[in-house]
């Protein structure tokens, strides 16, 4: 997608003050050029001299090697086909194992997996490195799953037929070469799968628009067309989705993205795809007792009535395969004012949601009750973030995590019929949280908002302004940032009397979709703020000061970081920037990009580009400032952000001077690693960088 872009050695831009550039780095956005990539390596090993043989990078390796692979940890449950399922990597699967075993056996000490894909022995018979990204083995397949793989884990996959029963892919099955795209079950026989068909069926931000149906025996020439958006379309791209309750009803959804964060949705009925009237801004969430659940993003006034944003509201699916045009929603939740719907989950008949109340964890089983819906608050710990880890859609189980900062997870099976819960497994402690204690505390920002944020410090700590503080936040796409358990954190920074501070600025999901649309767009400097509020707050209450201040932030917190490390560097000693986006006058560019101007604006309108240009990381390096030495790191296989952002960061600090740390993971997509070995070494580096800056 990038050849055109990084063919040319340089490429005009527009400077914060208007003034038009050339930027002299747009060859290190040729991602996998000799030139680039010989580059990478040079700065690999500078990096690398500085780090790995620092004298603490050996031991904080080992630890977090060892936390990462440990034999012990709690597998995380699946149910499929009456069955648990789970994925695992240690030691001896690094690339990992798919494996089952039954509910009881999974409740026992030690349960008896059986192995049901080995992705290591697969890859060397491939000769690939398979990363897996999932099965989709919902009804009505079942005992056949699309298995989908990823190549060193960017975001292209392939997808391939498995048989559970014969633990093997199917020959002659549904196969879908590589590519950015999506697949759902029609039926048995049929999957409704959304690629690129031919050169150029894909949107700018390089996603699919074109759904056609597949069925078995065909050739992917021979599918047949179902539903079409158009090359101009946003988002994550044209998206089938296939949705069953215990009572035997299903419906197939096409999710049409117009932009991040809206969206068209049709249903596929005997006779053709079919609008449904609901809000853009919403999603479909499940389906119970033949009703389908809209969680709404945005206010929705339909018949008289209006559903507040933040709500969850059901159709009957009968009357709306009738009469998609008028639909009749009926409330299901709705938000208080500091509470969240963070998750919706289905069993056979009933609904687990997930709220957040001041960023606590609550957990609910809803039932349907003629016209109305009865509610149960599930009884687990408070002040913990809970997860769904997987509900069965044929019974009434389900298997919930309950976290906090430190709190290991601990699953919990739950009976939904009921609402009884037992705990079925808890992590070993991987830290000495004996003498740590956790506060949530409040930051007032530059327009007077109230920024809550968490801090994990030692109960004797001492208001001195020297306490090693390590400051994280996201701040973006409505994704909220709760407590949860850090072994390798814990056991390399919080064991040594680091502190350690979670923000809940504005951007993300915490307070509801008003607290992430109050920083969109040209309204994005309100999480900055948010962001030195709190960091200015740790400062005056003498928790920290500038000297022991660290910061960290991946992605869209990766930016963040740039954001910050520019507008205040005299606030940190250490700057940790993440897979990040940087350039943010050609983000649009640049992979992924175009597919976020919901969240971020385009440089195509004059206000939005003008607020970026003050805000680009990259385009507000000025020389002369005195700033922090930074650590960027990034994946060569990123296809989502992509590494050209922090390549051009670094080359451009470079020619100004200013000293910096560089690496890039050669294979693991949108993330640290392809693996848990790759993963441990990133978070070592790190680790190893803030004791350097903040505790020596």
């Amino acid at each position: 997608m990038l050849a055109a872009i990084a063919a040319s050695a340089s490429a005009q831009t527009t400077s914060p003050s208007g003034a038009t550039e050339t930027d002299p780095y747009v060859w290190l956005e040729d991602v996998h050029g000799a030139r680039a990539m010989a580059w990478v390596k040079a700065e690999n090993a500078k990096t690398l001299a500085v780090l790995q043989t620092d004298p603490n990078f050996a031991a904080l390796h080992a630890q977090a090697l060892a936390i990462a692979q440990a034999k012990d940890r709690v597998p995380a449950p699946a149910f499929i086909a009456g069955q648990i399922y789970n994925f695992w990597q240690d030691d001896d699967h690094v690339r990992g194992i798919w494996r089952h075993t039954t509910p009881a056996d999974y409740a026992s000490v030690s349960p008896a997996w059986a192995t049901t894909l080995d992705l290591d022995e697969l890859a060397k018979s491939e000769n690939a490195n398979w990363v897996w990204k999932g099965a989709d083995c919902e009804w009505p397949a079942e005992n056949r799953c699309l298995i989908f793989l990823s190549d060193g884990g960017e975001d292209a996959v392939t997808v391939r037929e498995f048989d559970l029963a014969s633990a093997a892919f199917i020959k002659g099955g549904f196969s879908l070469t590589h590519g950015k795209q999506t697949a759902a079950w029609e039926n048995a026989d049929t999957v409704l799968v959304s690629r690129e068909w031919s050169p150029g069926d894909l949107t700018a931000s390089g996603y699919p628009f074109i759904v056609k149906r597949l069925k078995r025996g065909q050739p992917l020439s021979s599918a047949v067309e179902v539903f079409r958006g158009a090359k101009s379309d946003g988002g994550y791209g044209v998206t089938p989705i296939a949705m069953h309750d215990g009572a035997g009803h299903s419906a197939v959804i096409i999710a049409r993205p117009l932009s991040t964060f809206e969206a068209e949705y049709y249903l596929v009925t005997p006779g053709g795809v079919e609008r449904l009237h609901v809000p853009r801004k919403s999603r479909p969430s499940a389906m119970v007792a033949g009703r389908v659940l809209f969680s709404l993003q945005e206010n929705w006034s339909v018949g008289g009535s209006t559903f507040p944003q933040g709500s969850l509201v059901s159709l009957d699916l009968a009357a709306t395969s009738a009469d998609p045009t008028n639909l009749k929603p009926a409330l299901v939740y709705t938000p208080g004012p500091r509470e969240t719907l963070e998750d919706v989950e289905q069993t056979s008949s009933r609904l687990l949601l997930i709220t957040y109340e001041n960023v606590r964890g609550r957990a609910w089983v809803y039932a349907p009750s003629g016209g109305a819906w009865s509610k149960q608050r599930l009884d687990l710990p408070d002040s913990s973030s809970i997860v769904v880890d997987s509900a069965d859609e044929h019974g009434e189980s389900a298997y919930l995590t309950t976290t906090s900062f430190l709190t290991p997870p601990t699953i919990w099976q739950l009976n939904a019929d009921t609402g009884e819960l037992a705990v079925v497994k808890t992590s070993p402690a991987r830290f000495d949280a004996s003498n740590d204690v956790v506060e949530q505390r409040e930051a007032t920002s530059k327009d007077g908002t109230q920024i809550p944020y968490f801090i994990v410090h030692p109960k004797n700590m001492k208001l001195d302004g020297n306490n090693p503080t390590l400051l994280y936040a996201y701040g973006g796409f409505g994704v909220s940032m709760t407590p949860s358990y850090n072994g390798i954190l814990g056991k390399l920074w919080l064991e040594r009397g680091g502190v350690y501070v979670l923000a809940n600025i504005r951007g993300g999901g915490e307070f509801g979709p008003a607290w992430h649309d109050a920083g969109l767009t040209i309204h994005r400097q309100r999480i900055y703020d948010d962001f030195a509020a709190v960091a200015q707050d740790l400062i005056a209450t003498k928790v920290t000061s500038p000297r022991r201040l660290g910061i960290q932030g991946g992605s869209n917190g990766g930016l963040l970081m740039g954001v910050e490390f520019t507008q205040h560097p005299q606030l940190w000693r250490a700057v940790d920037i993440q897979v990040p986006l940087l350039d943010m006058l050609r983000f649009e560019q640049i992979q992924a990009g175009a597919s976020w101007t919901g969240e971020y604006g385009s440089v195509s309108n004059p206000e939005q580009r003008a607020f970026l240009a003050s805000i680009s990381p990259y385009n507000n390096l000025k020389p002369g400032v005195k700033y922090p030495e930074a650590f960027i790191w990034t994946t060569t296989k990123d296809d989502r952000v992509g590494p050209q952002h922090a390549r051009k960061f670094a080359a451009k600090l470079a020619a100004m001077h200013v000293p910096y740390l560089f690496y890039e993971v050669t294979e693991g997509g949108h993330g640290s690693g392809a693996n848990l070995r790759e993963r441990a070494f990133t978070s070592a580096l790190e680790m190893t960088y803030f004791i350097q800056k903040l505790m020596d």
